[in-house]
């Protein structure tokens, strides 16, 4: 079951990583700018945002299966549909379904590798579920770059809907945790789970720094002149699979300061790397000190925002998890798209190098002093 849900986390991932960088260049396209690609790539995380506290409840009401495999449906359904766009106002209803299906299979994988993981090796276990994510990002981008090159948006597109397809196959096979019945009533305003707070709130300021990369860097580098941006994504997934092989087991073994300090101080590193950009040289030194700092401490973060939650609001604390993710990229490339439009692209990167100081800040001031180690 762990293996099932690997694997058809590395294949939806797969198509998303495909439409990461070539969304953008759909809009322009369209005839969109940089104004409009952050107000796309915005929309889809807020929508993920808002859903996935619905989520989180229904992953304890109706469980994990079924949302799970409605979250993926959504998923190809959407993306399937952005080939036959032919205009901005519908590509951003359908960036908002999809948000809607990634918010909805995001929250339920997480949780179900997490039902499926034993306690005391968390950490490793959340490392290696996400080494499929990270092994799907090391060729999702330049692979969708590559193909939107020499073949059609349509057929791009559809090919990222199929990766989907296969993902809701194989989850349809994986044995899942039976839902509890649900004991105590549920709050009236209940959108997030107490107990994951410090790590996410953590988590959205570094996550600022993926907006301002997701939506921006293609372009910042075509603007600089600087080639090899499929290089940069295939070095940064292969830093973040060497750090996923021994941050989890730094975790558990030493809880979150051991992961969060190198981690984020290599993160800010990168982004005034990028800053900076002179060369290609620099462009990959930069993807892979971003891939080692993100590679530590995303699964760190996850497994501590879990750890200490109650059975039953595991989904809940994944919801909260992942909602701060959200929340981060989509502040992050819609502020980035203003920052762009009125600075030029360098700016987004010494923002995000702010971004990442202000959580290390928070760490050491606030949310580090206390909290357990782990």
């Amino acid at each position: 079951d762990f293996t099932l849900i690997c694997i058809s986390n590395f294949f939806i991932f797969l198509g998303f990583q495909m439409t990461l960088p070539t969304i953008p260049l759909f809009v322009e396209h369209l005839g969109g700018n940089e104004q409009l690609i952050g107000l796309v790539v915005g929309i889809f995380t807020f929508s993920a945002l808002l859903i996935r506290p619905f989520a989180g409840h229904q992953l304890e009401i109706r469980g994990r299966r079924f949302v799970y495999l409605l979250g993926l449906a959504i998923f190809v359904l959407s993306v399937g549909t952005y080939g036959i766009i032919s205009s901005l106002l519908l590509l951003f209803l359908f960036r908002m379904v999809q948000g809607i299906g990634w918010g909805f299979s995001t929250t339920a994988s997480g949780t179900i590798a997490t039902d499926l993981i034993p306690a005391k090796r968390r950490g490793e276990g959340m490392g290696y579920f996400g080494l499929f994510g990270n092994i799907a990002l090391a060729f999702g981008p330049s692979l969708g770059l590559t193909l939107a090159g020499t073949i059609s948006y349509t057929k791009l597109f559809s090919i990222c809907a199929i990766l989907g397809l296969v993902a809701l196959i194989l989850s349809s096979r994986i044995h899942y945790k039976k839902t509890e019945p649900v004991k105590e009533k549920p709050k009236k305003w209940d959108f997030y789970e107490e107990t994951a707070l410090p790590p996410s709130i953590l988590l959205f300021f570094i996550t600022v720094s993926f907006g301002g990369i997701a939506a921006f860097l293609p372009l910042y580098t075509v603007q600089k002149g600087i080639s090899g941006i499929e290089w940069y994504f295939l070095l940064f997934a292969v830093a973040l699979m060497i750090s996923r092989t021994f941050a989890g087991r730094l975790y558990d073994q030493k809880g979150h300061r051991a992961v969060f300090v190198p981690g984020a101080f290599s993160i800010v590193l990168a982004m005034l790397l990028l800053a900076w950009l002179p060369s290609s040289l620099v462009l990959y030194i930069a993807a892979f000190m971003y891939g080692l700092g993100f590679g530590a401490l995303q699964p760190a973060l996850q497994a501590w925002a879990v750890q200490t939650a109650p059975d039953n609001r595991k989904g809940m604390a994944n919801a909260t998890f992942f909602s701060s993710f959200d929340l981060g990229v989509g502040i992050g490339a819609i502020a980035f798209g203003q920052i762009a439009y009125l600075l030029g692209y360098q700016s987004i990167y010494i923002a995000s190098a702010l971004s990442v100081l202000i959580s290390i800040l928070l760490y050491f001031t606030w949310i580090g002093k206390n909290n357990t180690t782990t």
